[in-house]
């Protein structure tokens, strides 16, 4: 289906915000932190994990992803299959972390779905972990024009490990949630679907008990119902009137204590549903990392891939090694008024100029660049094609900030160098108070559109 500006954005945050949500929890499993603790990516935990490491919630959706990616349907035994070669490609990497109830199916290394669903199966009804809905994040990005394909599906990747139907009505729930978020950006979808579960009447109290209870209500959080009240209650009770939301909802989910960063990677895929991945700081999407070698960038271009009919856009993006931006004049160059050590630019020197970071505002390829290299949702329009224009702006000037206090040597560029790179230019001149019309002089070429310019200098 075709998808806008704004809505690719939240299909983006789907998968970012998992693993967002994931690393932020990581470190904090099986605690609870205090009032007063900072809550922050700073790894370690249980587990050891590095600050933005990513666990086993994120590593076992990027398999559904990765699977969906190349086409497979859920509504097919070849295409749950596919889910399961993935689930075992996953287990012979000899991760650090495992739940105990996907670790038990794994371990018999069924080659096919039905073999999987079958050995879940006989470890008995009893068995209701979280271990599914915190994968199921992927399974929307899929049916985005089918909803009962949608809750279909989520089901059937919630049986390969985990059957038991208070796990699958709530992967159901929450897939179908996801779904209604990024076509539509709200929450609303989460009380629609719960229409679609097996016991809406019980579901509905559920939901009712996180809105108005407390994590000690549902402590149990490894349990799939307590999970997702726990998820449900940190976004219901987080401050929802900007895109700060996002962080504020996953550090509730994280001082709800026990697994920490479980709940946070359920809540993240809504919350990144909703806001999108321009809402996700780039402070936290800098370091995240994980299986199989990816990086936040990686997981915002396997979302769309899986989202996008034929997996691409017009111009070969996300997939296409580089972007072809012939016809437009891409070698602008200048360094930034205040800062000689920031080189503002069109496209033709991202990948040329000795710097140590790039922030691309544009689409670029997947040929790796020598420099750190950190993309931003920003585009060439007003808030109807940017749905967190102030927040992005500010992001990025605050990005170039941290970079220059480290002493790296930072690249800002867009297509042409004209409106989003003057824009964030403009934004982090304000930051080290100055003034941002002096931008306009260092760019003689710069044209930056209206809603951006008057944003980043508000």
């Amino acid at each position: 289906m075709r998808l806008s500006a704004v809505q690719c954005d939240r299909v983006a945050g789907v998968l970012v915000g998992t693993a967002a949500g994931d690393a932020l929890g990581a470190g904090y499993e099986f605690t609870k932190p205090s009032k007063n603790a900072v809550i922050d990516m700073v790894g370690g935990g249980h587990f050891r994990w590095a600050p933005g490491e990513w666990t086993d919630d994120t590593s076992m959706t990027i398999g559904v992803a990765r699977a969906l990616a190349e086409s497979a349907d859920l509504g097919t035994s070849e295409g749950l299959d596919a889910v399961a070669a993935e689930f075992l490609r996953w287990y012979d990497s000899d991760p650090a972390d495992i739940g105990n109830q996907t670790r038990a199916v794994l371990s018999h290394r069924s080659r096919t779905a039905v073999d999987m669903v079958w050995h879940a199966k006989n470890l008995g009804e009893h068995k209701q972990g979280n271990g599914s809905l915190m994968r199921t994040a992927p399974v929307a990005l899929a049916y985005l024009d089918d909803l009962q394909g949608c809750v279909d599906a989520a089901a059937a990747v919630s049986e390969l490990t985990h059957p038991a139907g208070e796990a699958v009505d709530a992967c159901r729930i929450w897939s179908a949630a996801i779904r209604y978020a990024v076509l539509h950006g709200s929450f609303d979808g989460v009380r629609k679907a719960v229409t679609l579960s097996s016991d809406p009447g019980r579901w509905n109290h559920l939901l009712d008990e996180a809105e108005h209870g407390a994590p000690e209500n549902f402590s149990n959080n490894g349990w799939v119902v307590h999970a997702l009240q726990t998820a449900w209650w940190a976004i219901t009770n987080a401050d929802a009137s900007s895109p700060r939301h996002l962080q504020q909802a996953l550090e509730l989910c994280v001082r709800a204590g026990a697994d920490t960063d479980t709940t946070a990677a359920i809540a993240g895929g809504l919350l990144g549903a909703r806001w999108g991945v321009s809402a996700i700081p780039a402070r936290w999407r800098r370091i995240m990392h994980g299986y199989p070698g990816l990086r936040s960038n990686d997981l915002a271009r396997l979302a769309v891939r899986i989202a996008f009919d034929s997996g691409r856009d017009e111009l070969g993006w996300p997939q296409a090694d580089i972007i072809d931006y012939q016809g437009y004049r891409t070698d602008h160059k200048a360094v930034h008024p205040h800062d000689d050590g920031v080189v503002l630019s069109g496209a033709a020197h991202y990948s040329t100029e000795p710097v140590d970071a790039v922030l691309s505002l544009c689409r670029v390829g997947t040929t790796p660049i020598r420099a750190e290299h950190i993309e931003f949702w920003l585009v060439d329009g007003g808030v109807d094609r940017n749905a967190n224009l102030d927040f992005v702006l500010d992001d990025a000037a605050r990005t170039i900030n941290d970079l220059r206090r480290a002493g790296k040597r930072v690249l800002v560029h867009c297509v042409e160098g004209k409106s989003r790179t003057a824009a964030v230019a403009a934004r982090y001149a304000v930051l080290l108070g100055r003034n941002p019309d002096d931008v306009r002089k260092a760019m003689p070429w710069a044209k930056p559109h209206p809603a951006l310019w008057a944003s980043a200098t508000r």
